[in-house]
This record gives C-alpha cells, structure tokens and sequence, in this order.
C-alpha cells in the first residue's frame, strides 16, 4: 500500500476497484455514496491537518464501512460495526495485506461510531471516524473547504439521505437490537421499535446477582 498526505481521488489501485465492486454488488445507491463521500471527506481532512495517511486502506475501509448494515454480512448477534470489520478482515487477508494494515483497517470501521477515542489512533482510524461525522452529522461543515464539499456532493450526490440513512441503519440491525446497547446506535432502535428501550447501566448494576455489600 502507498502513503501520501495529498490525495482527494480514489486510489487508482485493483484493491481498491475490488472493494468498489463488492461496494457496488452488494450495496444501495445510498450506501455507496455515502461510502465515498465518507472517503473523500476524510481523505481531503488528512491532507488538511498535513497527515501521513495511507489513502488505499482508507478507502477500503470507508467502503467496507457500513457493510455490516447489508444481509450478506450481517450476523446474528455482532454489532453491525464488527461485521464491516470482520468483512474488510477476511477481504484483506485473502489479497494478503500485511496484519498490522488489516488491524487498521479493522479498528477503524469497528470504531467508526465511537466517539471520543479514535483521535488518539492511527491517521485512517482517526480519518474514517471525521469523515462519518461529517456526512453523518455535519460535524466541521462549517470549517471544510466549500468548494470541495460542493464538488464532492455533486458527484456523489446525498438523495434522500437523512431520512435514508436513519432506515438503512435500523434495516440493518432490527433482528439484533440488542447489540447497539451501549452505542449511539441504540437511539435508532428506540426510535423505530415501539416500546424499546435500551437497558439501562445503572440498572444492570444495581441488578447484578452480587449482594450490595459483602463485610468481611
């Protein structure tokens, strides 16, 4: 793989065309662009802040990143981040990309949704995590070049996307509601699902088959 800090294009690279047509087979419309928008926000954010990125692996990343979301790579109890992740796992090794760039990749789509910890990883696992915030919540809008944010959208246009993402999200973990406990992603199921709640952590504590206290 190629590191550069000074790329806003799609890397040119059969690994990368590979993860666009796995993108492409088993993604929507909306899945895809926002993948590569997520990549282009990202990637043009790294040239910014001048860090040393490797734009291959981003990309794969930001393609693979949402993934988890579709029924072929969905599983029955993993969060949906974890399958995006276990997906780019099993795409890198068989093109026999080292383990510590498989790693990568696999924690920046694991942590993807993550708030607060990603900035203190790798470049691409810090990249992906502001490149979600943005196209997802707007998150440096204000502070992202106009013109490119305009050229991007253009290309890769957001039809529909608010309300499509918000279903497309729930789409892809309705049967398993349970793992978004713990996650930002746990507000959705509350949204959609009459009657859910999440569970609560100060309840699990005060449940917990422990006594409330033990003298000795």
């Amino acid at each position: 793989m190629t590191t550069t800090q000074n790329t806003t294009l799609i890397p040119d690279t059969k690994l990368a065309k590979e993860a666009t047509d796995i993108l492409r087979e088993h993604g929507t419309d909306l899945i895809y662009n926002h993948s590569v928008r997520v990549y282009l926000f990202a990637a043009e954010q790294g040239r910014h802040a001048k860090l040393r990125f490797d734009p291959e692996l981003l990309y794969v990343s930001a393609a693979f990143h949402d993934l988890g979301l579709i029924k072929a790579f969905s599983s029955e109890t993993e969060r949906f981040e974890v399958d995006g992740a276990n997906a780019v796992r099993q795409f890198l090794t068989t093109h026999k990309i080292p383990e510590d760039q498989i790693q990568v990749a696999w924690r920046a789509i694991a942590l993807h949704t993550t708030p607060g910890v990603t900035q203190y990883m790798e470049p691409e696992v810090a990249l992906l995590f502001s490149g979600v915030g943005l196209d997802v919540l707007g998150e440096g809008f204000d502070t992202f070049p106009v013109e490119v944010r305009e050229e991007i959208v253009a290309a890769y246009p957001r039809v529909d996307f608010k309300e499509g993402i918000v279903k497309a999200f729930f789409g892809g973990f309705a049967h398993k509601p349970g793992s978004t406990w713990g996650t930002v992603k746990a507000d959705v199921c509350e949204r959609f699902i009459s009657g859910y709640k999440s569970p609560n952590f100060c309840d699990l504590i005060a449940n917990s088959p422990f006594p409330n206290s033990i003298r000795h």
